[in-house]
């Protein structure tokens, strides 16, 4: 597997998009996305901020690509992010992929959505996907998203039956709409379990430039402050930051809830598992493989591709066996989730 460096990122996109320019004098579409024998080079993803490495969805984006390359047999292509890079730094990146002969082409994250779908508009035969973004509306591009706000009531509800204080904390990354969705379950799903419950709420920064899903020193202070107020479990939704929001829930031997994937099963973490109650997952890894799988079969999905507690796409993991075991918090938990599926709760979106 090839992995590229930002630095060479940087040079290797601004030369593809000056290749481009000349070539084309920046305006023909593109129509390129195969080797020579007319088959696709295989997946490429580009991360979000972060990069590999965050234990979040980034890493989750990764292993959907390893099971593509391993059940098709090619060589996927992985690209990190530059620091403060731009909307054209992304669009470099996407093109370049594409004109590589990559199919499909993920962007993960929100901050992809200008990106992909100029780039999709160049490279009209090649499958465009984006991780967390429902906004682009074009036939090659696939929307990879999911209902955060189910799990996160879930969450809820398990910091509400195993909370001692009758008191919980929420950090998040960014204030940002697709943040809010987590505070908004969370919130909803603790105060439906038990009204008189406490919620401590507070974002790292107002923009992703700030380092709010990059910054554990950042996320642990947020956990600090409100462990110091009377929280004895904390749920984080701050991507690498969430790192340092567990290391301080876990030297206060107090709860800590992950998130996107299951953090107790996470090597980097292992020294606080013990005190990883659960984590709100949601299935990246699967999107973006059955993107890949839908190229390969020739039959590219697009539009909005929801994962939900329905599809089993976003769920609480079990590994804890202190979670698993705690015959209270599962029944609750359980509850809850029929009814979200059922329909009888309506989980909020925005706080």
């Amino acid at each position: 597997m090839r992995r590229v460096s930002r630095a060479a990122v940087a040079g290797a996109a601004t030369a593809a998009l000056a290749l481009t320019v000349s070539a084309c004098g920046g305006t023909s579409n593109e129509s390129s996305s195969a080797d020579g024998d007319g088959k696709s080079k295989g997946i490429a993803i580009a991360y979000d901020v972060g990069g590999q490495g965050d234990q979040s969805f980034n890493d989750a984006a990764f292993a959907g690509m390893q099971k593509a390359e391993k059940e098709f047999g090619y060589e996927g292509n992985d690209v990190e992010p530059k620091d403060g890079e731009s909307d054209a730094d992304k669009v470099q990146r996407l093109t370049s992929m594409a004109k590589q002969g990559y199919n499909p082409v993920v962007g993960v994250g929100y901050a992809y959505a200008p990106a992909v779908k100029e780039a999709a508009a160049k490279f009209p035969d090649t499958t465009f996907g984006i991780v967390d973004d429902s906004t682009i509306k074009a036939k090659n591009v696939a929307d990879l998203v999911f209902s955060e706000q189910e799990a996160s009531y879930l969450a809820g509800v398990a910091a509400a039956k195993a909370s001692k204080t009758r008191h919980v904390g929420f950090v998040g990354g960014v204030d940002v709409p697709l943040i809010h969705k987590f505070e908004a379950g969370f919130a909803q799903g603790a105060k439906d379990t038990d009204p008189k419950i406490k919620v401590e709420r507070q974002y790292l920064t107002e923009t992703a430039d700030e380092g709010g899903f990059t910054s554990p020193d950042k996320g642990k202070a947020a956990a600090e402050a409100q462990l110091e107020k009377g929280a004895d479990v904390v749920y984080h939704a701050a991507g690498l930051s969430g790192q340092g929001t567990i290391e301080a829930a876990a030297k206060a031997k107090k709860w800590a809830i992950g998130v996107d994937s299951d953090q107790y099963e996470q090597k980097p973490l292992a020294a606080y598992k013990k005190y990883i109650l659960t984590s709100a997952t949601k299935d990246v890894s699967k999107a973006v493989f059955n993107l890949a799988k839908s190229v390969q079969d020739g039959k590219p999905a697009t539009g909005v591709l929801r994962g939900d507690l329905k599809s089993g796409e976003v769920a609480l993991s079990d590994s804890n066996p202190e979670y698993a075991n705690d015959k209270k918090i599962q029944e609750a938990v359980k509850k809850a989730e029929e009814g979200i599926i059922g329909g009888s709760i309506k989980v909020q979106e925005k706080p």
